[in-house]
């Protein structure tokens, strides 16, 4: 393959080996922090339910747990970005280290709900966010958990939507995702999900984002820094690329 090789001043000062001592750095002392996002509204919608039985999951697994409250968020490009609930979506997504997002399924797609919390967070940078290559996104780096909820049989068209967006976003989208068939038919009257094949997933899915989470917080700054981003980086401070 040599005649394949990369001389190492074609790539210039940006490129870099990968760092083990970053990528195996002592994590941080603190629980990890998920970020919760559902997709309807209504304190009886099936997505906020499946999400406040995730958060009660994940607390249980040892994580810190907030949800954001989606009434009350305007639509993308309708208001300026200092609107409250935008700050405080994004200040959440800043402070996050994993994230889970539910949306019902409607006609094939996520919910205007879901998708307008998405579209909020990678627009202008909150001002306290450190601008190190990685850490200036409010979503990269982070791990991601999908889960839908479905009226009839099972789908999975909102889940595979939302995995686009997330990976798309920098965001470390892990294996495993679920659907929650007839919804109408997991919960009882005071919300919770019944015992069932169902909530086995759910539990399985959380599992899985905690074991995610515990593995990547401490290295996503190592993870999502790019030779591209250095480049670009570098050029704009030489005289050159002024």
């Amino acid at each position: 393959m040599a005649e394949h090789s990369v001389p190492g001043q074609a790539l210039g000062e940006a490129f870099r080996m990968p760092d083990t001592q970053a990528l195996f750095a002592p994590p941080p002392p603190h629980p990890p922090r998920i970020l919760l996002l559902y997709g309807s509204a209504g304190s009886r919608a099936y997505s906020r339910l499946l999400t406040l039985e995730a958060g009660a999951l994940l607390e249980t697994l040892g994580a810190e747990v907030r949800i954001f409250e989606p009434l009350g968020l305007p639509p993308p490009d309708d208001t300026a970005a200092d609107h409250p609930k935008v700050a405080e979506l994004r200040s959440l997504s800043a402070w996050s280290e994993g994230q889970v997002w539910c949306s019902p399924e409607s006609n094939g797609a996520i919910t205007t709900i879901l998708k307008a919390q998405v579209d909020w967070l990678p627009l202008p940078l909150l001002p306290a966010l450190p601008l190190a290559t990685g850490a200036a996104q409010l979503t990269q780096g982070r791990t991601l958990a999908l889960m839908q909820i479905s009226g009839g049989t099972r789908s999975f068209n909102a889940v595979d939507q939302m995995r686009i967006l997330g990976q798309r976003m920098g965001m470390i989208a892990i294996p495993s995702q679920y659907s929650v068939a007839e919804a109408y038919n997991a919960f009882d009257e005071e919300g919770h999900m019944k015992p069932s094949s169902s909530y086995d997933r759910v539990v399985d899915l959380m599992e899985e984002l905690m074991k995610f989470t515990l593995l990547t917080r401490g290295a996503s700054a190592c993870l999502t820094d790019h030779f591209s981003a250095r480049k670009d980086a570098l050029t704009k401070k030489s005289p050159a690329g002024r």
